[in-house]
């Protein structure tokens, strides 16, 4: 049985991010210049989803600490291949 984590390390959520190919995104039309918007993560291989704009980690980052969030992720799925579930929550 797989079970999800949950973190605020900035250095944590890249390394996962990244270790599946994905990349810092926003939901399109969410954000101004100064700011980034509704957060996600995007994995641009398994999907053609266009609404969704990549965006710096520092911009990321920035966003998901003025909102006081979390990253709730799975590192391996019950079959025991790496997981991309993942979601963003309120501390």
């Amino acid at each position: 049985m797989s079970s999800s984590k949950r973190t605020t390390d900035h250095a944590r959520i890249r390394q996962w991010v990244e270790a599946r190919n994905g990349k810092p995104a926003r939901a399109q039309g969410t954000g101004e210049a100064d700011d980034a918007g509704l957060l996600r993560i995007d994995f641009p291989e398994d999907s053609d989803d266009e609404e969704l704009e990549e965006i710096t980690w520092d911009e990321f980052f920035e966003k998901f600490d003025e909102k006081r969030l979390a990253f709730v992720y799975q590192d391996r799925t019950a079959a025991g291949e790496p997981s991309r579930f993942n979601k963003l929550v309120s501390r």
